[in-house]
């Protein structure tokens, strides 16, 4: 199993951020992210994957544009959204699978 298999295996939520350092949209979604991270503390891993490091992973899993948000449960993609998104939308998602 991958790196990135074993991190989204785990019983927390894991959202991926696919993000690159040159995307103007990612740069204003890291604040909202690290929002995320404080509100929905101890109910979601936030990990950040560089499509230009990881062009690969990207491309498996059919990352056409960034950022692009995927969200994990057991290894399982329940959720994915292209561009940004809101803090309360995120939490609010992260809430509905954490039940």
């Amino acid at each position: 199993m991958s790196k990135f298999g074993e991190l989204i295996a785990s019983e927390k939520l894991v959202l991926a951020d696919f993000f690159a350092t040159w995307c103007g949209p990612c740069k204003s979604l890291a604040p909202i992210l690290e929002k995320v991270s404080q509100q929905a503390k101890g109910k979601v891993k936030i990990v950040k994957i560089d499509v230009d490091k990881n062009q690969s992973l990207a491309g498996k899993l059919n990352v056409r544009g960034v950022p692009t948000l995927i969200l994990y449960k057991k290894g399982v993609q329940v959720w994915r959204q292209s561009g940004v998104v809101p803090a309360d939308q995120l939490i609010k998602l992260i809430d509905h699978y954490n039940q």
